[in-house]
């Protein structure tokens, strides 16, 4: 834990998330995750952080840990199938985090996932929120269209609008 990283998260505050995250980005990301889920079997879920607690702060908790803490929490690890998908993002540190389900990372691997994070990071870091967003739901649609192609049962199994933490 440093000095700064508190301050990172202590000087952000919470109205920018809601600003650079406002309605209509948040619609358009669920309407692009509910589409996104009639072209496989997988669930996808969004969750967006604009800071840690100043104990997560004091822990040492990284963004790697708190996204996995998110995916026990929302559930992405009780699919049917463990094809389940979190796109995590910590805002105070401009980090995005994806947290896969097992059925997934057997079939995928890391550095498909870092190219996705990077790719979204790229977008976030030059203030494109919007193309960020819905560019790393469109990559990880590939991903699970091709290792789960949608099937007669494909069942809504997490919420699709993107949940502001």
């Amino acid at each position: 834990m440093t000095i700064k990283r508190i301050l990172r998260h202590w000087l952000l505050p919470p109205w920018l998330v809601r600003r650079r995250f406002g309605p209509a980005l948040l619609a358009a990301i669920a309407a692009a995750i509910g589409e996104s889920e009639k072209l496989h079997r997988g669930e996808l879920r969004f969750v967006i952080e604009g800071r840690l607690s100043l104990l997560q702060l004091l822990r040492g908790l990284s963004t790697r840990q708190r996204a996995i803490e998110q995916f026990a929490d929302q559930g992405v690890g009780h699919t049917a199938e463990h094809s389940g998908i979190l796109i995590y993002l910590l805002l105070a540190e401009r980090q995005v985090e994806i947290v896969a389900d097992s059925g997934i990372t057997a079939k995928v691997g890391q550095a498909e996932w870092d190219a996705l994070c990077h790719g979204m990071t790229a977008q976030f870091a030059q203030g494109h929120y919007r193309e960020g967003a819905l560019q790393g739901i469109a990559q990880a649609t590939c991903l699970l269209a091709r290792h789960f192609p949608a099937g007669a049962d494909n069942p809504n199994e997490l919420a699709d609008p993107p949940l502001l933490v």
